[in-house]
């Protein structure tokens, strides 16, 4: 069992590095993706939404891997 768990942790490691990262870009979808069904956001915006969000996780995750947090 624990050569399974050891190669599901290693598949996982190879998409997902850093965990907030991943979550945060997650959140991000989710939220944009309501915002353009249901609030009736234009797509272009949504994608400028998006495009803006993502590059300011990225930022904020590359800042903090450069401080060693």
């Amino acid at each position: 069992m624990n050569v399974v768990r050891l190669i599901l942790k290693e598949l996982v490691g190879m998409f997902v590095d850093d965990g907030s990262l991943a979550l945060l870009v997650l959140i991000l979808i989710a939220l944009i993706t309501a915002a353009v069904k249901l609030v009736a956001l234009p797509p272009l915006i949504g994608g400028l939404l998006l495009l803006a969000g993502c590059l300011a996780i990225l930022s904020q995750s590359t800042r903090r891997a450069a401080c060693g947090r």
